[in-house]
């Protein structure tokens, strides 16, 4: 059997993999992931011509997340997907229709189909925020009316003009949905404020929570007050220190490890269970699997799935009864980051940098702070991604460092210093806090009378996945130029639409660190 997967970085040979992914998922779970698509496009057909369902919202957002490079390789649960969809579109419809075949997409002109895989894999990403921000109980009419009318347009006859302006109308959309995850964590957390957080473990049990949710961290933490049992984040789940409700908790003691990519060496034998509540999920070895588990949309084959109740609790009984079971190291562990460092600072969130724009602006002014780099977007096991590590290493001291998502691995132990008491290294939070990235960035520009292109601002971005896809659109919608993307280019940039994003954007593919920084501080 083959398959044909291009929405990752580390894609094979750089354009797709058809014979078993580089993530470890089979042909199989590769063709079940595009009936999930395909059936949803059919969904949103149907609701097109009959309107939505609550049914079908949940549907889509779920359905879409589950494609996610890195969350779901359970075949019996894509089916079960799949089953639902199909099942809820003849609700609405009342009959069936032909499937839509992702081959139609997969084997049409080039250009066509790298628009339409953009706008999909764009609608993959948002899908992720929109899930994030229900589950808090934050929902959006226009946002869901969207993904039914774009995931359609995917499976209709559409002009190249036609779809390149559908991609930035999947930035401007998902623009305002990382608004709404935004307003969904903050108002149920409080506004993240800066926060040391170490890499050390204590002895005893313990229970790592690795993904981006909130709510699903939040639960566990209460469901173990005073069971003798410490919780740490892992790769995107560090920000989580940062926020009010959540750092109350004194048993949230610190972050293990480093980002998604490491997890099978560092997982290896660990004397503690680790909790997947989103992606990245990397097949699990044999010394660790016992103790691994997952919910939501993640799935692992044979791995304990925490189910969801229908009021949206969760029973993590299994999950802390095999942390106690192991009993956590007999010693504390001293770990530390990619470049030896213990201590790792997060919570620079839009409404903290916010708060001292004023110092920020007045170091601008007196030239303390030459250029702002926002390094960051995901993190990734294909070579060349020490870049992100020496473009912040090597940036003048005259530089802040902005990062977010958990690209910021590769350098956030390193210990930059100040400018003026302000801290050179910022960690914005997850990769849906690009969010505030762009307000700071919306803020200075006013402050200094200009568009955000004139600012000493520039973009150097990471990427893996699809969120970090509809974070670029949205960039794009803004009309942010000149951003520097890598470690390689996406597979589903055809010649013709990546020579449009270099016209029209100034969308440069990095270099190397020195070179890049030559000209980056040269404009």
């Amino acid at each position: 059997m083959s398959m044909f997967c291009f929405q990752c970085e580390q894609t094979a040979g750089g354009t797709a993999c058809v014979k078993r992914g580089v993530c470890g998922k089979l042909p199989e779970t590769s063709n079940l992931q595009d009936e999930i698509v395909s059936s949803l496009i059919g969904l949103s057909k149907a609701v097109l011509v009959k309107g939505r369902t609550p049914k079908a919202d949940r549907l889509i957002v779920d359905g879409l997340f589950m494609t996610i490079t890195n969350v779901n390789f359970d075949d019996e649960v894509i089916k079960n997907m799949v089953a639902q969809i199909d099942a809820e579109k003849l609700n609405i419809l009342g009959n069936s229709e032909k499937k839509y075949s992702m081959n139609n997409i997969w084997d049409d002109n080039e250009d066509i189909r790298s628009l339409k895989s953009l706008i999909l894999f764009g609608l993959k990403g948002m899908a992720a925020y929109a899930h994030h921000a229900a589950v808090l109980g934050k929902t959006d009419d226009e946002i869901l009316n969207f993904m039914f009318n774009a995931l359609a347009s995917i499976g209709m006859f559409k002009t190249a003009d036609e779809l390149l302006a559908l991609t930035l109308e999947v930035g401007r959309v998902n623009l305002k949905c990382m608004e709404l995850l935004d307003e969904a964590n903050t108002g149920t957390y409080g506004n993240p404020v800066p926060t040391k957080v170490t890499t050390n473990i204590e002895k005893g049990p313990f229970i790592v929570v690795s993904g981006h949710d909130l709510r699903d961290l939040a639960m566990l933490l209460e469901a173990t007050r005073d069971k003798g049992i410490n919780i740490y984040t892992h790769g995107e789940m560090l920000p989580a220190h940062a926020y009010p409700n959540l750092k109350k908790y004194p048993h949230l003691k610190g972050n293990f490890g480093t980002a998604w990519q490491n997890q099978q060496k560092e997982f290896d034998n660990i004397p503690g269970a680790v909790l997947f509540t989103t992606n990245c999920l990397m097949p699990p070895k044999s010394s660790y699997a016992d103790r691994v588990f997952t919910t939501s949309v993640v799935g692992y084959p044979e791995i304990v799935h925490i189910e969801t109740n229908e009021d949206g609790t969760k029973d993590f009984t299994p999950v802390i009864k095999r942390a106690i079971e192991l009993g956590g190291y007999s010693e504390g562990k001293e770990m530390t980051g990619i470049n030896g460092g213990n201590t790792l600072t997060t919570g620079f969130g839009h409404n903290a940098v916010l708060s001292v724009a004023d110092k920020v602006i007045d170091a601008v002014k007196s030239g303390a702070i030459k250029h702002f780099l926002l390094v960051g977007g995901c993190d990734g096991a294909k070579p060349g991604r020490n870049y992100y590590t020496d473009i912040v290493a090597k940036s003048p001291k005259d530089t802040v460092i902005l990062t977010l998502a958990c690209g910021k691995f590769r350098f956030n132990d390193l210990d930059l210093g100040d400018i003026n008491r302000l801290p050179r290294l910022m960690d914005m939070g997850q990769c849906n806090d690009s969010f505030s990235a762009i307000q700071v960035a919306l803020a200075l520009a006013k402050a200094f009378d200009c568009g955000v292109n004139d600012l000493p601002l520039t973009l150097v971005l990471s990427w893996y996945e699809q969120k970090a896809v509809c974070v670029l659109l949205s960039l794009l919608y803004l009309g942010i130029k000149n951003i520097y993307i890598g470690p390689s280019l996406p597979a589903f940039l055809s010649p013709n639409v990546l020579n449009i994003l270099v016209d029209k954007f100034a969308l440069h593919p990095i270099t190397t660190a020195e070179e890049d920084l030559k000209t980056i501080l040269s404009r």
